[in-house]
């Protein structure tokens, strides 16, 4: 597989990944995705809202427009259903980004403002990377929540990814 190949493949497994986090959260018992818990963000929503707030950061990043955000989430979230609304056209947002950049334009350096301040740059290919590697580390902690529960969270690693969804795509 090549560079577009695996850039392509990630924002898929992401797209995956987030859509059944969010589907098995979204089962929980009445007010347990909210439920505060002893984690960075609260709660499950506000994990997956600082999920979403660093997708919007980074896509403006890769736009090279600015963006509204001051922090790394925000105060408030919107509610669940809205929230995997958001999370739903966002991903849809990267994969469509990664279906149509050349691998020239990937190795491009994008240079940008770190919301916490200073000054970053990345290639385009380690943008992507690393709104897919963050998620990941994020579902990581939600998952961590739906155990408090008690739940089961659902397996979203990219080898069940592989051979469940894009083998079969």
């Amino acid at each position: 597989m090549n560079l577009i190949e695996n850039i392509r493949m990630l924002t898929r497994y992401k797209a995956w990944a987030d859509d059944i986090t969010f589907s098995a959260v979204s089962t929980l018992p009445n007010g347990e995705a909210t439920k505060h818990r002893n984690t960075r963000f609260g709660n499950m929503v506000h994990t997956l809202n600082h999920v979403y707030v660093i997708d919007a950061i980074f896509k403006a990043h890769l736009l090279g427009q600015s963006h509204d955000y001051t922090a790394r989430n925000t105060e408030n979230c919107p509610p669940l259903a809205d929230l995997l609304k958001l999370q739903k056209e966002m991903d849809k947002w990267y994969i469509d980004y990664a279906d149509s950049i050349s691998e020239e334009k990937l190795s491009e350096i994008v240079k940008f403002q770190f919301v916490g301040g200073g000054e970053g740059s990345m290639s385009r290919t380690d943008m992507v990377i690393h709104v897919v590697n963050h998620s990941t580390y994020h579902r990581g902690f939600v998952g961590d929540m739906m155990y408090q529960v008690p739940a089961i969270p659902p397996a979203n690693d990219l080898p069940v990814f592989l051979r469940d969804a894009y083998q079969n795509a």
